[in-house]
């Protein structure tokens, strides 16, 4: 059973913030750091006092971390980047409510002297000398300590106190006389670079001195409250705690989603996906729709998944115009399949215009409200426009990019993937069949141009930079070039029904070139949906990063598997790593000639190992295939799990096209002449765990993670057994002439508290099993590690 302890963090925006530029804005930016260590970096906003960052992140995490932290500052071109403030986040905050944290949070001041990171070496001994008893403390090393100079280094020394007295020193070790008796603690302190202090009695001295690493701790003040001086930052936290069991424990689980996709879904209200979309609330659906989508994918039948959901939606809506337009289960499980299976095809279509208009900067504006008309006189000196030679010239701008962003769309019914093109084909007929009355016949082309150019072109016209279409959030100037151009889309994508109607009339020079644009996208969308086939197979893997492209780097501990040596702990040796589209390599230095290399084309598999294999953390494997057949298998440590997750991913994207991939291997190490996960005795014996790279999406998201996946719909589940224990109480009193009353037939009736029961029975396994594998842990623990 494998432990996973994660947050989703989401630095939303912030207000108010104080200006740090001579021209009275700022450029700020956000770093995430848990325990000192930073996780994640938002893009610059460039030039605002409250800016807008929709940034998202999954953290892996240690499971004993102390505090998050977000850190806001101002983006410097010359000098060092300036603080403006930050908040911390203890664990105890985070867990405070199962629903996370949402919410506006003041900025603090930094103190400098309570930054402070790193750990420090310390032995300390009682002696006896002629003089009585002293106290010696040895200064050994410190290691990951906070830089304090300009030079991004620090010249540290120690000081240590001891009751009234303290000495100083650059050497490693002195001794401290008491002029009266021992006292019972002591402490050691770092100026500047922190605090550790450790506590004792005599006793404990004489039998077993303290020596170790130290945590450095800031100086114990008062927190100062800028009383929203600084402004604020809106953050969203949610803290995940799971322990995922094997395949095999959620298999009935599986098996009751699979089932629920092959019955009727328009008056089926006891599967158990009827039932998840009943108990789940808003705020969760979307990470929820997130795995089922995976989950479906994965046992290649996402088209099944999404055509229960939109059959049920279609049958419970009476008004065309309302039909997808709420947050429900489908919806949010459409706009997930189209992130998860279409970002390369986003990118191929939008990529080259939006990466136009950050490159040129054109000044477009159409809003009288808005427009300077003193710019141009800044710009050329030739004197100011009028605000209709600015609108003429702001329109033939925004023609000159739309023209080619359309051109794109509609000639890319080949590129679109093929998963993609089967489910708007079952939407398309699904809604027609709902609504085929005449009055009604943009209905089938609003229920996919709303998925497709609503909820995935638009806005990432809008935001390139959440759709990974840029590397930095826009300057003001672009970012208003990009919502002129993200509204002018969504009118196209509501086929120009909405034209003319609301608030922004300034928008009606740009109508006709809009309402031309409507009838080469019906043609589009007919195309669209004219595909073979009902079901996908599932999603072709194919070559995601350029062969000669280095993907990731790093220093990385290595180690070869070795047919008859000990799987020691030492055998790890530091290299550092480069993985391209071709070739994982290795080499003592960065500066060093590549010594060794392994075929990317080679790989047959990349998995986690199991942390008792080499009683060694964040360690994961290679498995690749030379050319007589043979395996061999290489085994990387990294320093944390974060960095364990991004080489995961990225080996796991790299080798997404790759023939043979391995089904099961095993997670732990040959040690002792067996293997440490499964004790079978045979080297050559098959491996004990389902491997990832059998159901790799083999596109831009992450590789696909079943039981993980699996886990969190049982969480979900969870949340709401209450509501279903009482839904089959209801039930299962509800006697014959209620029925009559209500109009329910006895047997959906019937069908529902069956099904009710076996989700129940499923969940009950499921508890079961987390605790007998607990208890398993806990014997573990008790027999002491696998000796080598």
């Amino acid at each position: 059973m494998a432990k996973s302890s994660s947050l989703n963090v989401r630095v939303v925006e912030g207000r108010a913030l104080p200006a740090k530029d001579v021209s009275g804005s700022s450029d700020p930016y956000c770093l995430v750091k848990v325990d000192d260590e930073v996780v994640a970096r938002t893009a610059t906003v460039w030039r605002s006092l409250g800016p807008f960052w929709g940034e998202e992140y999954t953290v892996h995490l240690p499971l004993d971390f102390h505090q998050l932290a977000f850190y806001v500052l101002d983006e410097d071109t010359v000098g060092h980047d300036d603080i403006i403030g930050k908040i911390s986040l203890s664990r105890e905050a985070i867990t405070a409510d199962p629903r996370g944290i949402d919410s506006w949070i003041n900025l603090s001041r930094v103190d400098p002297d309570a930054e402070v990171q790193g750990e420090i070496c310390l032995s300390v001994q009682m002696l006896e000398d002629g003089q009585g008893r002293c106290l010696r403390c040895h200064v050994l090393q410190a290691r990951d300590l906070a830089p304090r100079d300009i030079s991004g280094t620090s010249d540290p020394f120690a000081r240590v106190f001891w009751g009234s007295q303290s000495l100083e020193t650059s050497t490693t070790s002195f001794a401290l006389r008491p002029s009266r008796r021992l006292a019972s603690r002591t402490g050691m302190k770092c100026w500047s670079c922190g605090r550790c202090q450790v506590e004792f009695s005599p006793k404990t001295l004489q039998q077993k001195p303290p020596k170790g690493w130290f945590r450095l701790l800031p100086f114990p003040r008062a927190e100062e409250d800028s009383g929203g001086n600084l402004g604020a930052l809106r953050v969203k936290v949610r803290l995940i705690e799971d322990r995922v069991l094997p395949s095999q424990c959620y298999q009935p689980l599986m098996e009751l989603l699979m089932e629920s996709v092959q019955g009727p879904a328009e008056e089926d209200t006891a599967s158990p996906l009827a039932l998840l979309e009943e108990l789940t609330l808003g705020d969760c659906r979307q990470d929820l729709a997130t795995k089922l989508v995976k989950l479906f994918l994965g046992r290649g039948l996402a088209g099944r998944f999404l055509d229960y959901l939109t059959r049920r939606e279609v049958a419970r809506t009476m008004d065309p115009n309302t039909l997808f337009r709420s947050n429900s289960l489908a919806s949010k499980s459409m706009e997930q399949f189209m992130k998860l299976v279409g970002m390369p095809y986003l990118h191929e279509v939008l990529k080259p215009v939006i990466s136009r208009v950050f490159e040129e900067k054109k000044y477009m504006e159409l809003d009288p409200c808005k427009m300077d008309l003193g710019r141009t006189r800044r710009i050329s000196f030739k004197g100011a426009l009028s605000e209709e030679q600015m609108r003429e010239t702001s329109l033939g701008l925004l023609t000159g990019y739309l023209g080619p962003i359309v051109d794109a769309i509609v000639g890319s019914v080949g590129r679109c993937p093929p998963a993609m093109r089967l489910a708007f084909k079952q939407l398309h007929r699904r809604v027609e069949e709902r609504f085929p009355q005449a009055e009604h016949q943009d209905v089938k082309y609003l229920a996919i141009s709303g998925f497709l150019f609503l909820r995935f072109f638009a806005p990432a016209i809008l935001t390139p930079k959440l759709f990974d279409l840029r590397d930095q959030h826009a300057d003001p100037q672009t970012s208003r070039s990009l919502l002129l151009l993200a509204k002018a889309v969504q009118s196209i994508g509501n086929l120009g029904q909405q034209l003319g109607q609301g608030k922004e009339l300034w928008m009606a020079p740009l109508h006709p070139f809009l309402l031309q644009c409507v009838s080469r996208v019906r043609d589009f969308l007919d195309r669209l949906v004219d595909v073979d086939g009902d079901e996908e197979a599932g999603v072709p893997a194919r070559a995601l990063f350029p062969p000669s492209a280095i993907v990731r780097e790093g220093y990385l501990l290595k180690r070869k598997e070795e047919p008859a040596g000990l799987a020691t702990r030492f055998a790890f040796k530091k290299r550092y790593v480069w993985l391209s589209g071709e070739t994982l390599s290795f080499s003592k230095s960065p500066e060093w000639q590549m010594c060794h290399s392994i075929p990317v084309s080679h790989i047959r598999a990349v998995e986690r190992v199991d942390e008792g294999a080499f009683q060694l953390p964040h360690v994961m494997q290679v498995v690749t295939q030379d050319g007589t057949g043979a395996l061999h298998t290489t085994y990387l440590q990294c320093k944390n799990v974060n960095e364990l997750n991004q080489w995961l991913s990225a080996l796991r994207k790299a080798s997404a096209p790759n023939p043979n991939k391995l089904a099961a291997c095993h997670p732990g190490a040959f040690r002792s002449a067996r293997w440490t996960c499964c004790l079978q005795a045979e080297r050559s014996a098959a491996g004990c765990s389902r491997t990832h790279s059998a159901v790799t999406l083999g596109d831009w998201s992450d590789p696909l993670d079943p039981d993980a996946e699996a886990q969190t719909v049982y969480r979900q589940l969870l949340l709401g057994r209450d509501q279903l224990r009482l839904k089959l109480l209801e039930d299962s009193n509800m006697d014959t002439t209620l029925e009559a009353d209500t109009g329910a037939c006895p047997e959906v009736l019937a069908r529902q508290r069956a099904a009710t029961a076996r989700l129940l029975e499923v969940l009950a396994d499921l508890d079961r099993a987390h605790e007998e594998f607990q208890q398993q842990e806990r014997g573990k623990a008790a027999l002491g590690p696998l000796g080598p």
